[in-house]
Formats: C-alpha cells, structure tokens, sequence
C-alpha cells in the first residue's frame, strides 16, 4: 500500500500520473475535505451545546438561591436579626 502511495506521488509530482490515479486522489481529497468539515461542524455544535448547557445551569442555581431567599424572607428568616 504505501509502495503504491509513493509511486502515485512520485507520477503526480513528474506529471506521468494517469488520468485514474489522478481521479482516485481527487476523490479521495474531496471526501477526506467533506469528512473534516463534518466533524468540525459537529465539534462546533458541541462546544455550543456544553456552554448552552453551563448558562443553564448557573441560570438554575441562580433561581433557586432566588426562591430559597424569597423563602427565607416569607418566613421571617431572610437575615433580618430580632433586637
């Protein structure tokens, strides 16, 4: 395999390469571009979704510290001290 590898660049780089081995590398590279590109989309997409997923998070932690105080100072607790 890497014996053919060699000899198909070796004819690309001195211009004997067929009009198949050309093709056949043409094809390869567009595929290989188009699977890289997925797989940046899909990173991206999941980077988005984890600080999707953070922002969630800390906007819950920020609701309940809210209720929980809005609680707190219903009943009587919310840090007002008795003289």
């Amino acid at each position: 395999m890497s014996l053919a590898v060699d000899l198909a660049e070796k004819q690309l780089l001195d211009g004997t390469a067929t009009s198949q081995v050309i093709t056949h590398y043409l094809k390869l590279g567009s595929t290989k571009d188009r699977i890289e590109k997925e797989i940046l989309e899909k990173q991206k997409e999941l980077i988005e979704a984890k600080t999707n997923s953070l922002k969630s998070a800390q906007r819950i932690e920020e609701l309940y510290t809210n209720a929980l105080n809005a609680m707190r100072n219903y009943n009587g607790y919310g840090g007002l001290e008795d003289d």
